[in-house]
């Protein structure tokens, strides 16, 4: 990703954090109206070979972060209260895609639905993330 306008600079380098880029996800767009990210579904399993719903609350909490960081702007961080994850259907391969479009975006808290799709576009996981808005340390 290169930088905008909108764009911390703490945001592009590393984008995602050493967790999202074990886990194989790669950042597609960013901006505070709109995050997609996509991750593969190998290597993010459980035991039955279906995808995680833990790799889903990561793939929520990372796109959701994202957006909230650069809503809240430079100089300023963004930490999680609350994140629910309904799933809908069994991913067992491919790619899933994460788009993250705020709910709220307030001076202190956000909020961001995150739905993540299959490679058919069909519904994997919807979430929902609300983080605090703080000075950064």
């Amino acid at each position: 990703m290169t930088p905008t306008e909108t764009s911390p600079p703490d945001l592009i380098d590393p984008p995602l954090g050493p967790l999202a880029t074990t886990m194989g996800m790669t950042l597609v767009e960013a901006g505070p109206s709109r995050v997609v990210i996509t991750m593969p579904v190998a290597g993010n399993t459980q035991p039955y070979g279906l995808l995680h719903g833990g790799a889903n609350a990561v793939l929520v909490e990372t796109a959701g972060s994202i957006g909230a960081a650069m809503h809240a702007g430079a100089g300023r961080m963004v930490v999680g209260l609350d994140i629910s994850c309904t799933h809908h259907r069994a991913a067992r391969e491919g790619t899933v895609t994460a788009v993250a479009e705020p709910l709220s975006l307030g001076r202190t808290v956000t909020s961001y639905e995150v739905r993540i799709t299959d490679d058919e576009g069909r519904p994997v996981c919807t979430g929902r993330l609300t983080c605090l808005i703080r000075e950064a340390r």
